[in-house]
């Protein structure tokens, strides 16, 4: 390896490292602050707030690392300018391009370990925080969740533990649904089971239930039946999908389909995964063309402040186009690929030149 691309390479990971801590620390401390908030209350041990705002905070940057790309290279290259080893390099016959170029690999490859070591790694924390933080909030005492067996439900009403299966959910109906009433003593007081059961609201509706008690069975023509939960709640259940892994995400859409349920927003959060590294790879390109561009400014803090509104920008049409692939207004790799083809052209119309700069 060239003794160019060596430097190149490593004083992008030194900014980016350092960048990198600097915004983990900022989100660390905002996170522990809400912690304490929330537990302020709830007796547990001094050091409690401070390991869950450490299990949450990975997937938090996560989030940030578009951001953080951005940052790192005009911090990469302030420090060029400063050096004059950007002179240095021009002298020797380097071109813009080539150190571009060998920026754009590195981030590149930086964003694949992100998008899948870093990921699952920060999913895992997080699902570890969340079933934590459940532990003192009244939703401890439901639970819901979708395997290849369908949807299952553990819902706490008054006395009585109720345990729901259903293989599918047809519109605001569960169907070939089983519903298990238990004492908190967990003996089962009555078993129903129908073919139909209405969610649209808390009291259910079972149509054609056939409901067993002890030894005797009865067939009605329907009951209405109290849980915590409706349609809108269930749809709502498995919106933290940043605690899941890939393979958890791919298992997850399975069980969706079997269920009858919207695959949108898992198939989005899929997508956006596996577009993140050249999400990255964009963000550092932009940043490198405000460098370049701005070189005759002497002020860093335009730089930065140039690269963080362009940075806002990218933020919001980036939500834009998620709201809209979520509420199926747009098909979801539209919603997806679409803001970073528009990145693409916009890097690309400012890439003319780039030699001169």
């Amino acid at each position: 390896m060239k003794i160019y691309i060596k430097f190149i390479i490593l004083n992008f990971l030194k900014s980016f490292i350092f960048v990198t801590s600097v915004i983990f620390c900022l989100v660390f401390i905002l996170n522990l602050l809400t912690e304490i908030d929330f537990f302020k209350d709830i007796k547990v041990k001094y050091y409690f707030p401070i390991y869950v705002s450490f299990l949450n905070s990975p997937s938090l940057i996560f989030e940030m690392f578009p951001f953080i790309f951005l940052i790192s290279t005009q911090v990469f290259f302030i420090n060029l300018l400063k050096n004059q080893q950007i002179q240095t390099f021009k002298y020797s016959g380097l071109k813009n391009s080539k150190i571009l170029g060998v920026l754009l690999l590195s981030s590149l490859i930086t964003g694949i370990i992100i998008s899948t070591l870093f990921y699952n790694l920060s999913s895992n924390l997080k699902n570890i925080y969340l079933e934590l933080k459940n532990t003192y909030t009244s939703d401890d005492k439901y639970l819901a969740v979708i395997t290849n067996n369908g949807l299952w439900i553990k819902d706490n009403v008054s006395n009585n533990i109720n345990i729901i299966n259903a293989s599918k959910i047809d519109d605001r109906f569960l169907l070939n649904a089983s519903i298990t009433e238990l004492d908190i003593q967990f003996n089962v007081k009555r078993h129903i089971e129908s073919d139909k059961i209405d969610i649209s609201n808390k009291n259910w509706v079972v149509s054609n239930p056939t409901v067993y008690v002890g030894n005797e069975k009865e067939i009605k023509n329907f009951i209405s039946f109290y849980s915590n939960f409706d349609y809108e709640r269930i749809q709502s259940l498995f919106s933290n999908l940043s605690s899941l892994s890939i393979i958890e995400l791919f298992e997850l859409k399975k069980n969706y389909s079997l269920l009858n349920l919207s695959t949108i927003e898992v198939g989005i959060q899929i997508q956006k995964i596996f577009s993140f590294p050249l999400y990255l790879c964009l963000m550092c390109f932009l940043a490198s063309i405000i460098m370049f561009n701005t070189k005759q400014f002497k002020s860093n803090t335009f730089k930065i402040s140039l690269g963080l509104f362009f940075s806002v920008l990218i933020y919001y049409m980036n939500n834009f186009f998620n709201v809209m692939g979520k509420t199926e207004q747009i098909p979801m790799l539209f919603s997806i690929w679409t803001p970073i083809i528009i990145l693409f052209i916009i890097n690309s119309i400012y890439t003319f030149r780039i030699n001169e700069k």
